[in-house]
């Protein structure tokens, strides 16, 4: 399944370099149109991140999710700053599909093992976002990638697992916002690992080839961001090569 994303700053869709909020990208205040288009054009899941509500909780950007959300037809999956179980459950009252949790979820898991239980596996995606060492570790970094947990991809996913871990969105670090294509053997070892659980993969999408590469990695989603911003190709002709494998 191909997943478009867009990252959303007070109302604008922007683009940050590597999680770095002093390289931002503008791409205009237009978030709905954008989300009705690729809609339009074939997909079934939509990916929002709330780059407002990651900086300051406070600030979460409810109303405009609510809105976005209730604009389109297919389900949507939004992240960004999800630290309590009032922040799970406002997004989902807001008529968010599934929740996305990232540095909670490696800082203090056993506060979203129960968000698990209450909630259930189906409305949490856990986003783990990895770098890879010089000998093959794969560390999971939090804070907006500033500093690495120590946790290894591999112990976080097993300690979820008795929860009933569904959905993993996993960036390699090193790609995200470059379009320099996937790490595809990442995503070959933890799907063949871990058959249970439906990965997305994220980050480095710059042109079709770098879906058509993800074919047969196993995963269960292609997140494709910057791409379709810049108009490398559509929504449309991503599915066709996703599914044309």
């Amino acid at each position: 399944m191909i997943i478009p994303a867009l990252d959303l700053i007070d109302g604008n869709v922007v683009r940050l370099h590597q999680g770095d909020y002093g390289q931002q990208r503008d791409y205009g205040r237009d978030p709905l149109p954008r989300l009705q288009e690729y809609e339009a054009q074939g997909a079934q899941l939509l990916h929002l991140v709330d780059l407002t509500g990651a900086k300051d909780p406070a600030k979460r950007q409810i109303p405009m999710i609510q809105k976005l959300v209730a604009g389109v037809n297919v389900p949507v999956q939004v992240g960004g700053g999800v630290r309590s179980e009032n922040d799970v459950a406002a997004l989902l009252e807001a008529g968010v599909a599934r929740v996305v949790v990232g540095s909670t979820a490696v800082n203090a898991p056993q506060e979203v093992q129960r968000w698990f239980e209450r909630f259930g596996a189906d409305a949490l995606v856990l986003a783990l976002d990895v770098r890879i060492d010089d000998a093959g570790n794969k560390q999971v970094a939090v804070s907006g990638w500033q500093e690495n947990s120590g946790v290894t991809l591999e112990t976080l996913v097993e300690s979820y697992l008795p929860f009933g871990l569904r959905h993993v969105l996993c960036t390699d670090i090193s790609r995200d916002g470059t379009l320099s294509g996937s790490n595809v053997a990442l995503y070959q070892e933890v799907c063949a690992r871990y058959p249970q659980v439906a990965f997305q993969s994220s980050g480095g999408i710059g042109e079709l080839a770098d879906i058509a590469a993800l074919r047969g990695s196993g995963v269960g989603g292609v997140i494709v961001g910057r791409a379709l911003l810049e108009g490398k190709f559509n929504v449309t002709e991503a599915i066709q090569c996703w599914q044309n494998g």
